[in-house]
């Protein structure tokens, strides 16, 4: 979910894009086990969506209406799929300040989101929040271009030491949810500049 930051430090510009160094030198591998999805219940609100995700998500919702907690059919039935936060953001409500209404947790407590969960099992075409998609990066819209930023959270210390020991950087953890947000070349651009690099060091 939301946490909100704003830091902006050594960028590197592609396209219309600004792209945080982070994304080259955080390495970061989700690890469920450790964090049991912690990112999905902790925040200060709800994860943003676009308008169109709003409709898509509500479209939906029949289908995926049994995979939700009690409380969060309740919720939903009370103010909906989604509110606006005190930044102005359209963001998807969440249970007491709590965990995503589209949050649910398997026999380990591990937390999973029944959006991700039905898509993938094909029951819908809708994929979760490209906001989710891409955490732990988030996106900051301005008029001549978009911030690409990567979000440090104590939750995400285990993703980040599997990274490590991995050697997986952060841009190619989030390939699929950066393809999907900002399309083939430009992530192609964002590979050259990762080669350019490491060249340099």
């Amino acid at each position: 979910m939301e946490q909100k930051q704003s830091t902006y430090i050594d960028m590197i510009q592609i396209q219309d894009t600004l792209i945080s160094d982070d994304l080259f030198e955080v390495h970061f591998v989700c690890d469920l086990c450790k964090c049991k999805g912690q990112c999905c219940v902790d925040g200060e609100s709800g994860a943003p969506i676009t308008r169109e995700e709003f409709t898509e998500i509500n479209e939906i919702l029949p289908a995926i209406w049994e995979d939700l907690t009690p409380k969060a059919q309740e919720l939903i039935k009370q103010q909906g799929i989604a509110y606006t936060d005190s930044d102005g953001e359209l963001v998807t409500s969440i249970i007491q300040g709590e965990e995503c209404v589209f949050a649910s947790f398997d026999a380990n407590g591990v937390c999973k989101c029944t959006i991700d969960s039905a898509f993938r099992e094909g029951r819908i075409a809708v994929q979760k929040p490209v906001s989710c998609h891409l955490y732990p990066v988030r996106l900051h819209n301005y008029a001549d271009f978009t911030a690409v930023n990567y979000h440090r959270w104590s939750v995400c210390q285990p993703a980040r030491k599997l990274g490590r020991k991995e050697g997986v950087p952060l841009y190619q953890f989030l390939r699929e949810p950066l393809i999907r947000r900002f399309g083939e070349s430009w992530y192609r651009e964002v590979c050259e500049a990762a080669t350019l690099l490491s060249e340099k060091k």
